[in-house]
């Protein structure tokens, strides 16, 4: 059994492309329990996080089942499914995707910046709690996005800016459904979780160009990747 291990941002959806391959051409077979998480980890050369967040997406197809205690197994039903039925399809247009993208740039930039500037020690330990909550909730992409919405939140309280945080409080729901279709397909991270670590340290240290600079980069990632490997929804 052969792999391609990767040192790329996106290895959730390599993990992911390689893991459902190997069950849509019949290398395992129906019913068949797949390797434990540590040694897929060892087989990729990835942390056993990308792997639960593969696993996941498998089971959010219905190509595997997982039995607490007992493992991972290929659906018995595979046989149905074939190797072009599947891409990583996110229930939002792109129209939508970038509608957002550009809502970030223009808000969150701007309290980037501010909460460079104006942060207090408290408004930094509320940030560091919703990274708690992040860590704590990688198994579960609605919990973690959740979490991630919260440390959002918390940024744009920081800027001291009522107007940025009453509408960030009004658009809620649009966020943070587009962060857990984020965190639903291309899965929870290492990088993910990284890059909200840099964003804090950035904002810790008053750099408010380094804190825009890696959520732009970390936004552009999601859309290399779903421009390479994922289908956005159908406008309707």
């Amino acid at each position: 059994m052969t792999f391609n291990s990767y040192n790329k941002t996106d290895v959730v959806t390599h993990v992911y492309e390689q893991l459902k391959d190997k069950i849509l051409v019949g290398e395992w077979k129906p019913k068949s329990k797949l390797p434990s998480e540590w040694e897929l980890a060892n087989m990729f050369n990835v942390s056993r996080v990308s792997v639960r967040s593969a696993i996941q997406k498998l089971r959010d197809i219905g190509l595997v089942v997982t039995f607490q205690g007992k493992g991972s197994f290929v659906s018995q039903n595979v046989n149905r499914f074939g190797l072009n039925d599947f891409g990583i399809i996110m229930h939002l247009s792109q129209k939508e995707f970038l509608d957002m993208m550009v809502f970030r740039e223009t808000i969150e930039f701007k309290c980037l910046e501010l909460a460079a500037e104006k942060a207090t020690d408290a408004d930094f330990e509320e940030i560091e709690q919703a990274l708690e909550k992040m860590e704590q909730s990688t198994n579960n992409y609605r919990e973690y996005s959740e979490a991630d919405y919260q440390f959002h939140l918390a940024v744009v309280k920081t800027s001291k800016n009522k107007l940025f945080y009453d509408t960030f409080l009004l658009l809620k729901d649009a966020y943070y459904y587009y962060l857990e279709e984020l965190n639903r397909v291309i899965g929870v991270t290492e990088e993910s979780k990284h890059s909200h670590y840099q964003i804090l340290t950035a904002l810790k240290s008053r750099d408010a160009m380094k804190a825009k600079k890696i959520l732009s980069e970390a936004m552009q990632r999601n859309i290399e990747i779903m421009t390479n490997h994922g289908e956005w929804k159908l406008k309707e």
